[in-house]
């Protein structure tokens, strides 16, 4: 479902997109998106049933990245994913779809697992699921709004968790070997003693989520929301050499909300990169003017002046 919209505040690369529901209300969230086998697959998160009882992660495809069509959907399977599982992230590594999502309605119990696919579409859970949760006394042990990136002969994966009494959300970093197949025993914890970012400027309220990586040269740009949910939601970016230890880029919002009257008036979130295989760099994130009753995806063309990126308008004919 493609909706119409002003999008004159923020220069969008397609009018934004989302499932329509049973009761007519677009609503998709959480995007990730990786070119696979000559087309475009975005993992995103769906209400269960269509009917707002729970979460499971939706996958579409598209030959051009504006144009998108539902394929498929992933539902809950274990007894820990009841009653969800949502907020994908995705890469491909040697032709093969690794898929990182969270468990949903567990609270401080909600941990990443790990799915891998050989057509992006069709994926076999882990055995050892769920694959990773948060260690320290600064976090409550849950994670959640995994994304992961390769970087050496590492494989990154950020995370968002709470601090203890469930009230502040905080990032976070592990890594895993790039021949580890990923299970349980497979990841460090490089966040064990602190978070990697904490929410520190007003904007970013008590919150900052949905990680979303880009490596670039030998190091790493990380964009991420700060603020819950309709506070309004916005986005910004850090840096870091090492994966672990990350600085901010911008002290005010990179991607802002937008104003009254606009598709994204109550929020600009959940971040998620692609860098494409011409090495260009698109920012998908979700958006509403209804408070989080509808949300719909967009993207942006990202440029960069070194490791600082900025967001280009799209050429016209």
């Amino acid at each position: 479902m493609t909706m119409p919209s002003s999008t004159a505040e923020v220069p969008l690369i397609a009018e934004p997109w989302a499932v329509e529901l049973p009761d007519g209300r677009p609503f998709s969230k959480d995007p990730s998106v990786v070119r696979f086998r000559g087309r475009y697959l975005m993992y995103f998160t769906l209400p269960q049933g269509y009917a707002g009882d729970g979460w499971r992660v939706g996958i579409a495809e598209s030959p051009d990245l504006r144009a998108w069509r539902l394929v498929e959907t992933l539902v809950p399977q274990e007894s820990f994913e009841t009653p969800g599982i949502c907020a994908p992230g995705a890469v491909v590594l040697d032709g093969v779809v690794h898929l990182f999502y969270q468990t949903y309605g567990n609270g401080p119990a909600d941990a990443i697992c790990h799915a891998t696919s050989h057509d992006g579409v069709t994926f076999v859970p882990d055995a050892s699921n769920p694959v990773f949760r948060p260690e320290g006394d600064w976090n409550c042990g849950r994670a959640i709004d995994a994304d992961v990136v390769v970087h050496g002969d590492r494989l990154l994966l950020a995370y968002a968790t709470r601090d203890p009494e469930m009230r502040a959300q905080l990032l976070g970093v592990a890594s895993a070997p790039l021949d580890s197949g990923f299970g349980r025993e497979a990841w460090t914890d490089l966040s064990h003693d602190a978070p990697a970012l904490a929410p520190e400027l007003d904007w970013e309220r008590e919150c900052i989520e949905a990680p979303a990586f880009v490596r670039r040269g030998d190091g790493l740009v990380m964009f991420y929301a700060g603020g819950y949910n309709n506070e309004p939601q916005q986005i910004g970016w850090a840096r870091s050499s090492d994966g672990a230890t990350w600085e901010r880029g911008t002290l005010e919002p990179f991607l802002p909300h937008g104003a009254p009257g606009s598709w994204n008036a109550s929020e600009s979130g959940h971040p998620g990169a692609l860098v494409d295989e011409d090495g260009r760099t698109y920012l998908f994130f979700q958006g509403n003017d209804t408070g989080g009753r509808t949300n719909l995806l967009a993207a942006v063309e990202i440029g960069w002046d070194g490791d600082v990126p900025r967001v280009l308008r799209p050429v016209t004919a």
